[in-house]
């Protein structure tokens, strides 16, 4: 198969799909792999290292989509890309689709195939494609929050683990899952007080045992958040439902009586946002002020580590990139039921259920399109 991986667009997004060392294991495959000039260097990766793995490494960017028939991306295209899809073209990226309206309609416009990684979902409900994304940006929620508490980034000037004689910052987590695991477990490092809410008492009954009762965990409901997040200083939003947009827990209503300062950290915005008045931002522009308080909402955080976050990312990747070049996607998809929750839109039709219901389209089973 001839895969190919261009340079990613998105504003400061240095990663890339995919490592020398999964490059070299494809081509050892028996596929052709071709890498945009330069769509390492974000990652520390120069041509010459796809080079010396067997890659063909491509100028022409317009030349690179047009010959592929596999395309590998970490980001969701954007306007500037849609103009490569085509019916005979397979993408594998994260796609969000449930938050991305526009994006959706391109897609089913050109018959393109397109599979997401932050739906791919094993039987036991984990998602092993999401799963080291989210905890790039679990330990990076709690990063930025810290820093974006001091004085010149505009919050309080508080210092999250405080000194002795003075409070540690207060620091809601909403959502136990991946991201909000690593969440807590950075915050609760840097020394905060740190609750975790959740619906899942299993899930909080983890996490008790885990941080060994270092961090609360609560069982989430409107009340407790309204009281979890009044007296926070940082909050982090990490609520996930695969596919679907994250619902709104905290309402600008709530926002408006949280603490002068306090910071709100939206891991969630891929898919929607988990605050009222949540907006994607930028690494550039990251954030914005609401009443008294200020929204982190970059779609991208681990981008910000690109040389972390690329070989974290490969190594969950490759097994379904070979499954899907070695045999073609529908093949894969139908001996993998984990891959094939991955398949969202194919030849003009939406296959995944919660991005149908996030933008009122109709549905269509995978299983009636590859039997």
């Amino acid at each position: 198969m001839r895969i190919a991986v261009p340079a990613e667009v998105k504003n400061n997004e240095y990663r890339v799909a995919l490592t020398p060392a999964g490059t070299h294991d494809l081509i050892a495959a028996g596929h052709r792999v071709t890498v945009q000039e330069g769509a390492g260097e974000g990652s520390s990766i120069p041509d010459e290292a796809y080079a010396n793995a067997g890659a063909h490494v491509e100028p022409d960017v317009d030349a690179l989509w047009n010959d592929a028939e596999l395309i590998l991306k970490v980001k969701e295209p954007i306007a500037s890309e849609y103009r490569y899809f085509r019916d005979d073209l397979v993408i594998f990226t994260y796609l969000h689709l449930a938050a991305d309206g526009d994006l959706t309609r391109a897609l089913l416009a050109s018959g393109t195939t397109a599979l997401a990684y932050e739906t791919v979902q094993r039987d036991d409900r984990s998602l092993p494609l999401l799963a080291p994304m989210s905890e790039v940006a679990g330990r990076l929620a709690a990063i930025v929050g810290a820093h974006t508490l001091l004085k010149p980034a505009g919050g309080p000037g508080l210092l999250v683990p405080g000194v002795p004689g003075t409070h540690p910052a207060n620091v809601a987590v909403l959502g136990g899952g991946v991201a909000g695991t690593n969440a807590a477990q950075v915050a609760s490092g840097l020394g905060a007080h740190v609750t975790v809410l959740d619906t899942n008492l299993e899930r909080l009954r983890e996490i008790d045992a885990i941080f060994n009762g270092r961090v609360e965990t609560v069982a989430s409901n409107a009340l407790e958040v309204d009281a979890a997040v009044t007296r926070a200083d940082l909050v982090i939003g990490s609520v996930l439902i695969p596919g679907s947009k994250a619902p709104k827990l905290v309402t600008n209503d709530l926002v408006r009586r949280m603490r002068p300062g306090s910071v709100l950290v939206d891991i969630a915005i891929d898919q929607g946002g988990c605050f009222e008045d949540s907006h994607p931002t930028t690494h550039d522009e990251p954030t914005f002020r609401v009443h008294e308080s200020i929204f982190y909402c970059v779609a991208n955080m681990p981008g910000a580590v690109p040389h972390t976050s690329t070989h974290a990312l490969t190594n969950a990747t490759l097994p379904y990139v070979r499954a899907v070049a070695q045999g073609g996607w529908q093949s894969a998809a139908a001996q993998d039921p984990a891959l094939a929750k991955g398949v969202n839109v194919h030849a003009g039709t939406l296959v995944c259920e919660p991005v149908a219901r996030a933008h009122d389209l109709e549905f269509t089973p995978l299983s009636s399109l590859i039997g």
